[in-house]
């Protein structure tokens, strides 16, 4: 049997090659910048003596912060510009504790880059700590120089520009440290964020929006008895939630209809949200819109998915509390606390799927373990990652079907990411897609022994690209392997 805690030993310092741009001038930089944790000097065993920390919080006391929205640096005729230090701070998770974090920007969540379909956006991220970092945006169609390859680096010191032409519809994406070896470190202790692209077309619903329009980042942690974040153990130990990096929190709401964008940013944990039985209404996936809204009761929602969903909180009194929980565990409550208007709409009908391409070409993944050596080897299609060798050749323009397979015999879970194009999910073990498999797709759950289909079309760019496990721990240590898209 696994051994679970062996799944987080291994780490890896690698170098690649970035654009360097000046440092200096760079957003949330400055004096008082805090020591980061000394994330690239330690290994599995190093921490033996830490003790875990059973958080003492009064549920409900304190409300849920929402991310900052960025400002451009600058905007010109062709493009917002935004400037964003990757630099360790503290945060105040328990209450009265200083807990050492990384961040974009200097906040745990990191900032909210609202962009719109069309507009390009362009962001210099200048790397404060003492270690290797770079960002990959979770869902969008970039280029590959600019998709945050986890080879592309930004040493310390440096900084590196990104470039995004967000050609692509409306939808809830990510941003995330993706340097290999160290990317599942760096993600738990805060390097994360929301970038969100909103479009005519469906700014055109009336939806509810503005102050109404909510992102919540849901994440598992686990606390060392100092308050620091406890990384080197079972990430099965992880039983704190946060709703945008609070613990427990309300949110104060009107009694009318709020717009959530839901992120699971954990590692490796599977969230089923319910509200005590009261309807919510998923009006999208990953990749955006999903046809028609679909009233439910549960939300399954594994690591790195997103789900959009409607809760109309007009059908309460004033005074009324919502709690939003993770099986029976309360993660957050709404508190109805006024009335206010609301010329929001809910309309049958959202956005229609696009047309599936005939595929020409039917690939296998299968994700698993090498278990011989003494510790654990992540492997795609039985070989571990290898940033010299090319897995899949794709012609740019063509459409394939993927057969995508948890080929572990040892019962753990994994979830499939692919860059650079979302995807859509024919057929889970044969049968019918589940629930939460519907729209557009860039990551989905596969359970022992599970297996998807999954087609796409490799529309976009050129060049090399990375699919993988997303439950950190397993791609940090080989779990992932790499496409070149050819003209």
């Amino acid at each position: 049997m696994l051994n679970r805690r062996r799944l987080i030993a291994a780490g890896a310092t690698t170098v690649g090659g970035a654009m360097l741009l000046p440092f200096t001038g760079l957003t949330g930089a400055g004096a008082n910048d805090v020591k980061a944790p000394a994330v690239k000097a330690r290994r599995f065993g190093a921490r033996g003596t830490a003790k875990a920390l059973t958080p003492s919080v009064s549920p409900f006391s304190v409300r849920m912060p929402v991310p900052q929205v960025l400002q451009p640096a600058q905007s010109t005729s062709s493009a917002d510009v935004y400037k964003v230090v990757i630099k360790p701070a503290v945060a105040e998770i328990l209450p009265g504790v200083q807990t050492p974090v990384l961040t974009y920007g200097g906040q745990f969540v990191g900032p909210t880059i609202r962009a719109r379909t069309g507009r390009p956006v362009k962001i210099v991220y200048g790397n404060r700590l003492d270690a290797p970092a770079n960002v990959h945006l979770h869902g969008g169609h970039v280029p590959a120089t600019s998709d945050g390859h986890p080879m592309d680096l930004i040493q310390p010191g440096e900084a590196r520009l990104y470039d995004y032409p967000n050609t692509q519809q409306g939808a809830t994406l990510w941003y995330h440290d993706h340097s290999h070896g160290t990317e599942a470190e760096h993600v738990f202790r805060g390097l994360h964020g929301f970038y969100l692209i909103e479009d005519e077309a469906e700014r055109s619903l009336r939806l509810p929006s503005g102050a109404y329009d909510v992102p919540i980042m849901l994440r598992d942690v686990e606390f060392e008895q100092n308050g620091e974040l406890l990384f080197f153990d079972d990430p099965a130990n992880r039983t704190t939630i946060l709703a945008n990096g609070a613990i427990q929190p309300y949110f104060p709401v009107a009694a009318r209809k709020y717009r959530f964008r839901l992120l699971n940013a954990s590692n490796e944990h599977v969230f089923q949200l319910n509200l005590g039985g009261r309807e919510m209404v998923k009006i999208a996936s990953d990749g955006g819109l999903l046809p028609a809204p679909v009233p439910l009761t549960e939300l399954v929602l594994a690591s790195a998915e997103r789900a959009e969903i409607v809760i109309d909180f007009a059908r309460y009194p004033v005074g009324s509390q919502l709690v939003l929980s993770n099986g029976s565990t309360p993660v957050l409550r709404f508190d109805v606390t006024r009335t206010a208007t609301d010329d929001s709409r809910l309309p049958g009908t959202l956005r229609p799927l696009p047309t599936l391409p005939a595929a020409t070409v039917t690939r296998d993944v299968a994700m698993s373990f090498d278990l011989t050596g003494a510790n654990p080897i992540g492997m795609v299609n039985n070989q571990p990652f290898d940033p010299n060798r090319v897995d899949f050749q794709i012609k740019r323009g063509s459409t394939e079907i993927w057969r995508v397979s948890n080929a572990d015999t040892i019962g753990v879970d994994h979830t499939f990411h692919m860059h650079l194009v979302q995807f859509r999910v024919l057929d889970r073990n044969g049968a019918a897609p589940l629930p939460q498999d519907a729209g557009l797709k860039d990551t989905v759950h596969l359970p022992a022994n599970g297996s998807v289909r999954v087609q796409a079309t490799f529309t976009d760019y050129v060049g090399r690209y990375v699919y993988h496990c997303h439950y950190l721990e397993h791609s940090s240590i080989g779990m992932m392997a790499q496409m070149e898209i050819i003209p």
